[in-house]
């Protein structure tokens, strides 16, 4: 019997949280953000692990080309949004210069623990909701965030808030994956994305959500590259740039709050 809307697997009975009807197009169901919630409390105890062996290891490079980009000041205050088991927040943690501070954010409560499990220098992680952030406007000079945008209920309302928190002149890099451009190698993704990945992963997780449907799926139905960075600028970002990384399969977006004034 489906309960609250979430069906059963037909193969083993259990509940999903993503189902083959609503994997049609993830970004349009009205509570995405609840099923997004579940599926990474679910997944948390194997996240970091999934996504070390899913990229081949190459999670990390991604998150200290975010750091190399973000040229970290010593005065910086950062929040990272959506940030998960707290991998992003300890990398900019540990950066030379390190910011002043950092707060990491996260709805999913599972994740936030993992997180706030490894305490870092200066940092605190805090519950919260990323089209909502706790935080006054213009509080904060670089905002972060890694494979999180995809998943947000509005990207334009986050990107928003994004704006909304960060100074005139402040930061915001952002991490997602997206389709690579040439032919051969986005056939090749796609193969990985649809047939691979997903067994791979929810064998490594024992996961029973449906997340390691939904994860791939939700890179193939996002808005391109071209896309996200107009809706950065539409949210009052000034200046917008596309870094791709590993034959086009990530982009790092590194956008400039508009406005008078400086960031510090």
């Amino acid at each position: 019997m489906a309960v609250m809307g979430y069906n059963p697997d037909p193969d083993t009975g259990r509940t999903l949280v993503w189902d083959t009807a609503r994997l049609a197009d993830p970004h349009a169901q009205p509570d995405k953000a609840d099923r997004v919630r579940q599926m990474f409390d679910a997944i948390a105890p194997t996240y970091e692990l999934v996504n070390t062996v899913a990229s081949g290891a190459r999670d990390a490079r991604w998150r200290r080309e975010m750091v190399r980009l973000a040229a970290v000041r010593s005065d910086d205050v950062l929040l990272d949004v959506a940030c998960g088991t707290g991998d992003v927040a300890r990398v900019f943690a540990a950066a030379q210069p390190r910011p002043a501070r950092v707060i990491g954010l996260d709805f999913a409560g599972a994740m936030l623990a993992r997180a706030a499990g490894r305490p870092i220098i200066g940092g605190s992680f805090i519950r919260g909701d990323a089209l909502r952030l706790p935080l006054a406007d213009a509080s904060l000079s670089l905002v972060t965030c890694a494979f999180g945008i995809r998943n947000f209920n509005d990207l334009r309302a986050g990107l928003a808030e994004m704006a909304r928190v960060l100074r005139p002149g402040g930061r915001a890099i952002v991490l997602e994956f997206c389709l690579p451009r040439r032919r051969l190698l986005r056939a090749a993704y796609l193969f990985y994305a649809n047939r691979v990945l997903p067994r791979l992963a929810t064998w490594i997780s024992r996961d029973s959500t449906g997340a390691y449907r939904y994860l791939p799926r939700s890179v193939i139905s996002f808005p391109d590259s071209g896309a996200v960075a107009a809706a950065f600028r539409s949210a009052g970002f000034a200046e917008v740039g596309i870094h791709r990384l590993t034959w086009g399969v990530v982009a790092v977006y590194v956008a400039v709050r508009g406005g008078q004034g400086s960031a510090r």
